[in-house]
């Protein structure tokens, strides 16, 4: 009996674990240039890189952050885990943004045109100041 009550879901234990390999897999691709609508090595926007490093880990989503939302539910921001995707506002375009969330309040992006994919941190006031949500894909 107490054997089951500390087993882990395992479900959940596999989506965590994917989520994780998308970060992992995000990271490999610093450096990478900003392509509007890309979503592979030769260029990514925001969402195609949410979209490349995720279909590395196994899971195929959707290029777009309105459809990357719909597929996630919010988490709060002190319950973030690495693979989450992050949302900011720019431009005055609400969720226009994304981002995957690596821990200690770092994370990976596809930032715009003349840049390219890069870490970014929660302690540079423009980030804090845009961002709107954290979500969590729903891998069940």
């Amino acid at each position: 009996m107490l054997a089951c009550g500390c087993a882990l879901d395992p479900v959940s234990q596999n989506a965590e674990t994917k989520s994780s390999m998308a970060a992992t897999q995000a990271l490999t691709l610093v450096g990478k240039p900003y392509r509007f609508g890309g979503n592979n090595p030769q260029g990514f926007d925001c969402s195609g890189l949410v979209q490349y490093s995720y279909s590395l880990a196994g899971v195929d989503l959707p290029h777009g952050t309105n459809y990357l939302r719909r597929l996630s539910r919010p988490v709060s921001q002190n319950q973030m885990q690495r693979g989450d995707i992050l949302f900011f506002n720019q431009e005055g375009k609400k969720s226009s943004h994304v981002a995957l969330y690596l821990g200690d309040d770092r994370f990976i992006h596809s930032p715009a045109s003349g840049k390219s994919v890069y870490i970014a941190s929660f302690s540079d006031p423009y980030w804090r100041q845009h961002f709107t949500e954290a979500r969590r894909l729903n891998l069940e």
